[in-house]
């Protein structure tokens, strides 16, 4: 029985809880408004991804110690809730400011008359094309990828260090991620819908559950594939760049998941890249670190 429930977790641990995170979504929207709804059931994501970690991880080995939770839990707070928090709030302002003639009103360009889930799915490909190649400038400029370094430092993976975002990073990722769509007018219920598989899929995409992904591995990168991108061999870490879907690494030749092995070693070639919360933000400006 035991073997069944693991084989059962490992197979469908993905699907149902997006699934099951979009369901509370939908029972919570009817009540409250959409931006809570999304935030409590991206929490019972969480939940479940860490539920999952615990008891059936990937690798023993990358489970995180204290020191790590600390930190991760540092940029989490401050970076990925009270810093985007700021950038949300500059983006509603840049948007209220050109409300005059939105660009909607003009062109007519983005179709807010379809429904909900039509146009979340459109943010995922469009959205995911301008982080594609934003994530790959990440890894092909000096400048930009001094910044990403910050994101690719752990050695180890698990679902909370998703948001090790260094903030000038998040600021770029930010122009090309949300703030087109909020100046276009999109609506904050689509924008919510949005933000439970964008939340939800990271982490999983980062965390150290065991998961057999299967087809699906054809249409979100998932953590098979993004702990490729991760590898401390730079051949294998240039690679498999989708945010929430895989369509454009296949479509520009850039997905990898070989099928005879497993990546190895994880992080980047500086040994003396600082791993708290305080050295990172300055680790960029700090020509003695070489990332090359």
């Amino acid at each position: 029985m035991v073997a069944l429930v693991k084989k059962v977790t490992i197979l469908f641990s993905y699907p149902l809880g997006i699934g099951a995170s979009y369901a509370l979504f939908a029972y919570l929207n009817s009540s409250f408004n959409s931006e809570l709804a999304a935030y409590v059931s991206v929490l019972f994501g969480a939940a479940l991804v860490t539920l999952h970690e615990l008891t059936i991880p990937s690798r023993h080995e990358w489970r995180p110690t204290w020191t790590d939770i600390s930190n991760d839990a540092t940029y989490m707070v401050v970076c990925q809730i009270l810093f985007e928090r700021l950038l949300t709030l500059l983006g509603l302002f840049l948007a209220v400011r050109l409300s005059v003639v939105t660009f909607s009103q003009v062109s007519g360009f983005w179709p807010q008359s379809f429904p909900v889930w039509v146009q979340a799915v459109a943010i995922l490909v469009i959205g995911d094309f301008l982080r594609y190649w934003m994530h790959r400038g990440f890894h092909r400029f000096h400048w930009m990828w001094r910044l990403h370094a910050v994101h690719h430092s752990p050695s180890r993976l698990y679902w909370l260090n998703v948001g090790r975002f260094h903030p000038l990073e998040q600021s770029l990722q930010f122009v090309a991620d949300a703030l087109p769509f909020m100046l276009l007018g999109v609506g904050p219920d689509v924008l919510s819908v949005y933000f439970v598989f964008y939340a939800v899929n990271g982490f999983y995409q980062h965390s150290n559950c065991d998961v057999r992904l299967g087809w699906l591995n054809w249409v979100v990168a998932g953590p098979e594939l993004h702990r490729w991108h991760h590898s401390l061999n730079g051949k294998e870490s240039n690679i498999n760049y989708g945010n929430n879907l895989i369509l454009w690494d296949i479509v520009f030749g850039t997905r990898f998941f070989p099928k005879d092995r497993t990546v190895s070693s994880l992080g980047i070639p500086a040994e003396d890249y600082p791993s708290d919360f305080l050295r990172q933000l300055a680790a960029p400006f700090d020509n003695r670190l070489r990332l090359d």
